[in-house]
């Protein structure tokens, strides 16, 4: 039976699924999470323009949902150092290997929201990001837990408003009943246009789209992903 609505969250999501801790995180890991995490949160209160969250006037701010362990979104910090990236995850390992990936590059452009994504996202002032990343969510596959995924129209919707003109939403599953619930629920969209014009616009990696473990790890045992990306119109 799904659950009642929580008043903040995207109308029409749901509450949290998942897991928020796995093995227990090593010494060093731990410290990173208690010393590290306080200093990259992001405000409490999700107030004001997300630009104002960073210690630097950034060019812009993009958002990447449920980074797991972090490498897509600290590459993509490394490599666009002018642009502000939050990225959120409830999963506490993958907080912690981002934190890593963090000190080992000397990001300053990193915010994390280590929880659910919804809240924050429904927080954001309109407008107020250039791409959104939604990489490899959970399709919970079995027919009755389909209310739990990500991908809504309502949600598609909230992306919508939240990007600037010509901002970016992309989004990658190796689920291929996952890849028709999400083209049919954003394509029907009017403000959002699908970039893929052939097979390979969406069966080839692109070059600014750096590999995950998990995306890895999906290739070696069969699953080929798809890589979306919609323009807002």
């Amino acid at each position: 039976m799904p659950q009642p609505r929580i008043p903040g969250r995207i109308p029409g999501d749901q509450l949290f699924f998942g897991r928020r801790k796995g093995r227990p995180l090593r010494a060093g890991m731990q410290v990173l999470v208690d010393e590290r995490l306080p200093q990259l949160a992001v405000p409490a209160d999700f107030a004001g323009d997300p630009r104002g969250w960073f210690g630097r006037p950034v060019r812009a701010v993009w958002l990447e949902i449920g980074f797991g362990g972090g490498e897509h979104l600290a590459w993509q910090a490394k490599n666009h150092p002018d642009v502000g990236i939050v990225g959120c995850e409830p999963f506490v390992n993958g907080v912690a290997s981002l934190l890593r990936h963090v000190d080992n590059d000397g990001l300053d452009n990193v915010r994390i929201h280590a929880d659910d994504a919804r809240p924050l996202v429904a927080a954001l002032p309109a407008g107020s990001l250039e791409r959104i990343f939604v990489l490899h969510p959970d399709p919970w596959p079995k027919r009755r837990h389909h209310f739990r995924r990500l991908i809504q129209h309502a949600s598609v919707a909230r992306f919508h408003e939240l990007l600037a003109p010509g901002g970016e939403l992309r989004i990658a599953t190796d689920d291929p009943g996952y890849l028709t619930w999400i083209l049919g629920r954003v394509t029907a969209h009017p403000g959002l246009r699908w970039t893929g014009t052939r097979l390979a616009d969406w069966r080839t990696r692109p070059a600014d789209w750096p590999e995950t473990r998990y995306e890895s790890k999906g290739r070696a045992e069969g699953r080929p992903p798809a890589y979306m990306r919609f323009v807002k119109v």
